[in-house]
Formats: C-alpha cells, structure tokens, sequence
C-alpha cells in the first residue's frame, strides 16, 4: 500500500548485499594507528648499568622457647627461670640483632593471668615478636 499516487514499489524494497563502507572505514582507521604505534613501542634507550652483586641476607632470626608449666613454672628454652631471671633473659635477649622471636607455650590449665604476665614481661622488656605455640588437635 502507497501512501502517494505515484510512489514507486522499487524504493520500499529490502537491499539484498551488505554495505562494506563502514567497515573498511574502521579496518583503515585502525590499521593507521597500528602503523603509528608500532614505532613508538620498540623505540628504546640503551644505558649501561652499573653491575653490583648483592646477596639478601639470610639471617634467620633466632627463636626464644618460653613454657609455663601447669603450676605456673617458667622454663626459658626448657631451663627452669624465676620471674627476675625471665626478666633479665628477656632484656639481654631484646639487645641481640636480629631480635629472636618469643615462642611462648602455655599449659592448658594455666591460669590467662599467668600467661599475661609473661607476655607483659617480654613487651616491657623489648621483645616485639612473641608467638603462641599450641599442639594441633588429633584429626577425627
């Protein structure tokens, strides 16, 4: 159905071939910027560096094996300490470089008070690295 007199059917009918115009278009526009691009990524600066040999450092830092006994007894690297000798093993342990680490083990039936004090003991007395040790549970 026309709307005019006199329109013609031939207009109204489907193009049976794609258009390709746009399409070489964008393949151009970007084969361009491929070409401009190329150069600019391969262009490089040779420099001589300097050649040091450096190796990192493999200090370990040592480790300070502290337990509290279910009784409340310290042993310090399973020697048995008082608090005043737990104290001073922690201040003359604090001024090694590296500084070693604090495993602290407590028994299960220590009271938190107790473990508190030790931990106490080692901050004030410079240690900063302190780790619980416990035994993993058995699987089932």
């Amino acid at each position: 159905m026309a709307m005019t007199p006199f329109s013609d059917d031939d207009d109204q009918a489907l193009m049976n071939e794609i258009n390709m115009t746009p399409l070489v278009d964008v393949m151009l526009v970007l084969l361009i910027i491929f070409l401009v691009t190329i150069p600019a990524l391969q262009h490089a600066v040779r420099i001589d560096l300097p050649h040091a040999s450096s190796q990192p450092q493999a200090l370990k830092p040592t480790h300070v094996d502290v337990a509290v006994q279910a009784d409340g007894a310290l042993l310090w690297d399973g020697q048995p300490v008082s608090d005043d000798g737990l104290r001073a093993r922690i201040a003359q342990a604090a001024l090694a470089q590296p500084q070693p680490e604090l495993h602290l083990r407590a028994d299960r039936k220590v009271p938190y008070e107790r473990v508190a004090l030790v931990m106490s003991a080692a901050q004030g007395g410079g240690l900063t690295k302190i780790g619980f040790v416990t035994d993993p549970q058995p699987r089932r």
